[in-house]
Parts: structure tokens; sequence; C-alpha cells
């Protein structure tokens, strides 16, 4: 037998990671990245040959053309006009931003300890679910009217209603989650001596924050879609403001402007929250 044989596993010279493992990367950031821009790219295509075929007159189907010159009017001075109703699109959007912040800051607080509440007392839920499930059934156009009555055209009701807009997803998904709480991890605190605010604090709350923070993402996108909604009455300055006048003067490419901002604004805050989602439930999707 010889002596030189085939080397040890110590001695093996660790691989270089090579192509396998940059195609992979590749792959992963095509799978990730490329598959949206395609499917972007293969809409903005379709709705172009659209609206160049003459099916539909161009007041209804604008060209991408027509709606990135209403895009460029909305960013400039044009005529003596400054963008639309004189407020730029960012200045728009930031006082719908700031509407949708200040209604889901209320909702959202107000729904998750309604849903800490209803999920730990059990009479309490019995008592105020069908309430919430009466409020949640809603459009909100239904009591937005109601508002204006009580509260003015101000942004009371404006915020009123973004905040019972968030409330009730922020609530149910809370309350799912506080009722689903391990009951072995409960009685296992409760036998150690843990008081109830201790295992609500130590327990229910952690286990809960999953489905918790689901429901605020729910809830920011019930506030999101009722931006129109909040916005008809003295919406402007406003993105919801601006979609509903230019929608009175048959103004389409404004229209799919505000909705191109509107969508592409909720998708940034929803990454957003999914960053802070993935930063505060490290665990979820693993235990």
């Amino acid at each position: 037998m010889s002596l030189t044989s085939e080397p040890l596993l110590d001695d093996a010279v660790p691989p270089r990671p090579g192509r396998a493992d940059t195609s992979t990367r590749l792959r992963a950031l095509g799978s990730r990245w490329g598959l949206p821009l395609l499917s972007v790219v293969v809409f903005l295509i379709v709705y172009q040959l659209v609206a160049v075929s003459g099916i539909w007159s161009e007041t209804f189907v604008p060209t991408i053309g027509t709606i990135w010159d209403a895009f460029v009017n909305l960013s400039t001075t044009h005529d003596g006009v400054r963008g639309y109703a004189d407020y730029y699109w960012w200045e728009h959007l930031y006082m719908t931003l700031r509407r949708v912040l200040a209604g889901v800051l209320v909702g959202v607080v107000a729904g998750v300890l309604l849903g800490l509440a209803m999920g730990s007392v059990s009479w309490l839920r019995r008592l105020l679910e069908p309430w919430l499930t009466f409020l949640r059934a809603l459009p909100p156009l239904a009591y937005f009217f109601l508002l204006v009555i009580w509260l003015g055209i101000d942004e009371a009701p404006k915020i009123t209603l973004l905040a019972l807009a968030a409330l009730p997803p922020a609530a149910v998904a809370t309350t799912a989650a506080v009722s689903a709480a391990p009951v072995a991890l409960i009685e296992a605190a409760r036998a150690l001596g843990a008081s109830r605010a201790e295992v609500i604090r130590d327990v229910v709350v952690p286990a809960a924050l999953p489905e918790t923070f689901t429901g605020i993402r729910l809830a920011v996108g019930m506030a999101y879609s009722s931006v129109v909604a909040a916005e008809l009455f003295n919406g402007i300055p406003g993105i919801g403001g601006v979609v509903k006048d230019a929608s009175n003067y048959n103004n389409t490419p404004v229209v799919l402007v505000g909705i191109v901002l509107i969508g592409l604004s909720g998708l940034i805050i929803d990454g957003v929250l999914r960053a802070i989602e993935h930063r505060a439930v490290p665990w979820r999707g693993k235990a």
C-alpha cells in the first residue's frame, strides 16, 4: 500500500466561489427585480398599443406620451399656472401623506389597543365584535358625508375617515393574534408566578406581533384606498383631491398621474412596513 494517498479532508483546499455562485445570485436578483420590471414593461407596451389603436377615444385612454406631458405640467409652471391648482405634484402628495399618517396613527393605535383588550377579555370581545364588523363592512363614502356634517370640510373629517378605515383591520388582526397565543406558554408563565400584565407583555404581545403587523399593513392599505373619498371636499392640495377635480373635467391624463402617484407611494410605504416588520419580528416564518 502506498504511503502517498488521497489528501485528507482537513488538507483539502476550500472551494472558491465560482461561476455557479455568481449565476445563482444573478438568478435571485432577476427573480426579485427582473420579473416585476418585465411585467411593468409588458403592461406599458400593451397599454400603448391599445391607446394608439383607436378602439377608445384618447379622452378616455390617453397615450403614454400624453400622460407624461400631464406629469411634466404637474411638476412645472406652465402658461402662468403652477403645477395643478397652484401646487406641484409633490406638494399634493405631501398633504395626502400627512393626512394618511395622522389617520393611520390614530386608527392603528386605537385598533391595536382595542384588539389587545378584546383578545384578552372574552366578554369585551363579544360586546364589541358586532360593532367592529359593522364598521368594517361600511364603505368610506357611506359615513364620510355624515362626518362632513358633524366636523365640517377642513382636516378633521378627512383624518377621522382615514382613522375609521384603518381601525377595523388592525383591531381584527390583533384580536385574532392575541386569542391564538400559545396556551402552554401562558400557563407556564403563570406557573412561574407571572402576573396578568406580565403574561400579556412577555408572552401574548410577542406571540401576536406577526399577525398584528399584517393587520397594520392591511390598515394602511385600507386608509390609502380611502384617500380619494377623504379628499372629496376641500381636498386640494392633495392627490385624491387632484384625481377628483380632474375627473370633473374628463382630464384623464391627470387622473392617471394621480393614480400612479398614489400606487407608487403606497408600494414604498408597504416596503417600509415590511422592513420594520423584519426588524421587529425576525423570528417570523422561522419558528
